[in-house]
């Protein structure tokens, strides 16, 4: 094979990676209200229970991990950014977190063995192993929506039902 035709190869090889990435690191939307203008990200809090002023949807979101994020927390964390950089794409202010799922994958060993024989009584033989690594991505869902009063950012929001062990918040 000339010069030419392995730098190709390796051109092609790098954008078939590159499309591998992109595309595992994915976030979608279903529009089901009315988008906004773009907000900053920073602008855009999770909700893990409705908040406690009136609010407008404007999507369903998904997003999942990336083929190459590890550790429960750094999933967690990687989903519910990507969540929220969609919500700001759409105007949205807030994002209904709606849960998580843990998708397939895991880790596989293999060994394999051959042999044979063919004309003139010579034989042969092969072996190899194979080991396969891929890490379960998480899966979240959750609504971008567009508070109408929201609470002041200081104010961590709402945080899930009240822990009874706790004295209540003032």
């Amino acid at each position: 094979m000339s010069v030419s035709g392995i730098a190709a190869m390796r051109r092609l090889l790098l954008l078939a990676t590159l499309t591998l990435l992109l595309a595992a690191c994915a976030s979608s939307h279903v529009i089901t209200g009315q988008p906004r203008p773009p907000v900053p990200v920073s602008q855009v809090r999770v909700y893990f229970a409705p908040p406690p002023s009136r609010y407008e949807e404007i999507a369903q979101l998904q997003s999942n991990s990336g083929a190459f994020t590890y550790g429960e927390q750094n999933k967690t964390n990687s989903v519910l950014n990507k969540l929220r950089e969609e919500a700001a794409k759409l105007g949205a202010n807030g994002v209904l977190f709606q849960g998580t799922e843990d998708g397939y994958g895991g880790t596989g060993v293999s060994v394999g063995a051959g042999g044979g024989r063919y004309g003139g009584g010579r034989h042969f033989s092969g072996g190899g192993v194979g080991i396969s690594i891929s890490p379960r991505q998480k899966f979240a869902r959750g609504v971008a929506i567009y508070v109408l009063n929201p609470p002041p950012m200081s104010d961590p929001g709402p945080q899930g039902p009240p822990n009874p062990n706790l004295p209540p918040r003032e």
